[in-house]
């Protein structure tokens, strides 16, 4: 029996054989929009873990660890080390002048370290970096003085600590399992390369925090978009009554406060690194990828251009602008201050000109475009050579860490005929090493098994460490990964979880284009596209969800019959394809919805013994090396030999 074509947008689809096909006409059991919406959410989202309780206390236990262990002993060294003459310098003047001054005189950092601050002077001091990292670093000086590294170190400690509880809550979220969040923020508390991070007055890992902070609120975001997609089609649905949305780009979805601070955290972490902007474009990407999945799995007739126009462009207006006045506004000391660097850069050239380029700027966001354009070309233009610098091939495995400090002939507490000090900022060679393997496993999760959750911790290495390639002509260093480091451990975790059969694959039915899932019942008959492209009417198999043409109207139609099951008995089923069988149904497509990737809670998940072993054995081995590597990464004083045992590589050197 063939169909009319869908030629309005009130053609019924997927109505049971019994009911009338006129509008004016409806089936007489029409089920309510908690239903209907129950439905819909079944296919937009994966019940969530309900352990709220130990949810949060196991987190906030691995990150209270974590805290400990950078805050310990944070004083030592007790001099400025590596970039630390910079940053930290210029996070005091921040707080003594409200810009970057020039520090004069030899033997500064010594005079610094004394708590002697009279060699910095007024004149503003040309630096490259925005300047809300460095008022992180004052707030550290603030509380706990100037003179000593507890003040200059803490802030990054805390952030540190506070990445350690973001990734573990973003991994709980993802995997529905409190224990594999904790695994995640404890693979991340042991590393070596986010663990050296946290312990010196540096940039990146506030950049990492800012970065993994906005990846959680577009997390959250993703939740709250399909709910609320979901709801405003069951409600459209149930009124209408004949199995149709009104619009055929389906419903608004109203602000979406989630992306807001997303945009807010982005572009604070912008103001500590440029390098947020990657973060930025491909959190943005993936955002309206899946807002076109979720509309299409609903079944709008224009889901595409639904997906870009009215979840793209929001989405967009939420992320975009939002970052970018967060941004300038970072820069509030600059603007306040006259005698920052070429803060009155477009006055005199006006003065002395009469006239400047980009004169339709105002004055003092002209000369803050200038300052941008030098400090582009310094970072773009940097190819001094240095003893640590390292392509960015070599940083997933660790090949040339940076030395952070080195004392050669240290005399206190040594009973060796030679000691000495370093701090080397080799990552946890476990969590690094065991992280490649693990990413090929996420990269086939991602591409062959379509799980939406692998793209997630990929989106993650898109925009911390894939950039860093076209930047390989200047000078670079391994620390930069400081903020990859999370999306390691979550890789980590995601591809024992999968290997170990803690998250086992679902059955997935097999789409044709124009073709989405719909729960159906075991006498209802649906509507398919034929070859010519009539719609053809098919039963749907017993107890299996049906197959209905997104072109001839929304998939909720279905929802909507008295025949339909309750929410979630679908979950488990395979389709069988018109034609076919199910056991060789194609994989869903990337990007897809949450009923295309494995499960995101552990109840309907049996956890393998195998999996827990595995999981078990990596935390163990990783923590073992932490505490192998531990003086290496603390400074603390060892013989030569000693230290020399621990260079397990010549680069490390």
């Amino acid at each position: 029996m063939t169909a009319p074509r869908p030629d309005t947008d009130h053609a019924p689809v997927g109505t049971p054989e019994d009911a009338t096909t006129t509008p004016d006409r409806r089936p007489a059991d029409r089920r309510s929009v908690d239903e209907v919406e129950a439905d819909l959410r079944a296919r937009l989202l994966r019940p969530g873990p309900t352990d709220r309780l130990w949810g949060w206390l196991g987190p906030l236990l691995v990150t209270a660890v974590a805290a400990v262990l950078r805050l310990v002993n944070l004083d030592h060294p007790t001099r400025l080390i590596f970039d630390e003459t910079y940053y930290v310098k210029q996070a005091y003047s921040l707080l003594t002048l409200g810009y970057e001054g020039e520090w004069e005189g030899e033997e500064v950092n010594d005079r610094f370290r004394e708590g002697d601050f009279s060699d910095l002077s007024t004149e503003a001091d040309y630096v490259v970096h925005p300047q809300i990292g460095k008022w992180l670093i004052a707030i550290g000086i603030r509380l706990f003085g100037a003179d000593n590294g507890a003040g200059w170190r803490f802030s990054a400690a805390i952030a540190g600590a506070a990445t350690v509880l973001v990734l573990a809550r973003i991994t709980r979220r993802l995997t529905g399992s409190t224990l594999l969040g904790m695994a995640a923020g404890l693979l991340l508390a042991v590393d070596g390369l986010h663990f050296t991070g946290s312990r010196i007055g540096l940039l990146d890992v506030f950049l990492g925090f800012f970065v993994v902070a906005a990846l959680a609120a577009v997390l959250l975001d993703r939740e709250q978009y399909r709910r609320r997609l979901a709801r405003a089609c069951a409600a459209d649905l149930v009124e209408r009554g004949d199995g149709t949305l009104s619009d055929p780009w389906g419903p608004r979805t109203g602000v979406r406060w989630w992306l807001v601070l997303a945009g807010v955290l982005l572009g604070l972490g912008g103001g500590v690194k440029w390098s947020a902007i990657y973060a930025l474009a491909v959190f943005g990407i993936m955002v309206v990828v899946w807002d076109i999945c979720a509309r299409r799995a609903v079944g709008v007739r224009l889901w595409f251009g639904a997906g870009v126009f009215r979840g793209g462009v929001p989405a967009f207006v939420a992320l975009v602008p939002v970052a970018a006045v967060t941004y300038v506004a970072g820069w509030f000391s600059w603007f306040a201050n006259r005698g920052a660097y070429l803060r009155t850069w477009a006055e005199d050239q006006i003065a002395t000109h009469g006239t400047v380029d980009r004169a339709w700027l105002p004055n003092p966001l002209n000369s803050l475009w200038e300052y941008h354009l030098r400090a582009w070309h310094f970072h773009n233009g940097l190819d001094s050579e240095h003893t640590y610098e390292a392509h960015p091939a070599g940083w997933i495995l660790q090949l040339r860490p940076t030395s952070f400090y080195w004392e050669g002939q240290v005399t206190d507490g040594c009973t060796a005929d030679r000691c000495v000090q370093a701090i080397t900022s080799v990552g946890n060679p476990v969590v690094w090493w065991v992280g490649l393997a693990a990413l090929a496993v996420v990269l086939w999760m991602a591409v062959v098994r379509r799980d939406w959750r692998a793209w997630v911790a990929l989106a993650g290495y898109a925009a911390t460490y894939l950039p860093w390639f076209a930047y390989a002509h200047r000078t670079i260093f391994t620390f930069y990964a400081i903020a990859l480091a999370p999306y390691v451990a979550l890789t980590i975790v995601l591809a024992v979880a999968w290997v170990g059969g803690l998250l086992p694959p679902h059955p997935r039915p097999a789409r044709r284009p124009g073709e989405v899932p719909v729960p159906g019942a075991a006498d209802e008959a649906v509507l398919v596209p034929a070859a010519d492209g009539a719609l053809t009417r098919r039963a749907a198999g017993a107890g299996v969800p049906a197959l209905v043409s997104s072109a001839g109207g929304p998939a909720a139609r279905s929802v909507l019959g008295p025949t339909a099951p309750p929410a979630g008995t679908h979950d488990h089923a395979p389709a069988v394809p018109a034609g076919g069988h199910h056991d060789h149904a194609p994989p869903a497509r990337p990007g897809g919805t949450d009923r295309d990737a494995p499960p995101d809670g552990t109840d309907d998940a049996p956890a393998g013994r195998a999996g827990h072993l595995l999981l078990a054995v990596v935390c163990l081995a990783a923590l073992a090396a932490f505490v192998y590597f531990w003086p290496l990464w603390t400074g603390a004083t060892v013989p030569y030999e000693v230290w020399r045992s621990h260079m397990w590589l010549g680069s490390w050197i």
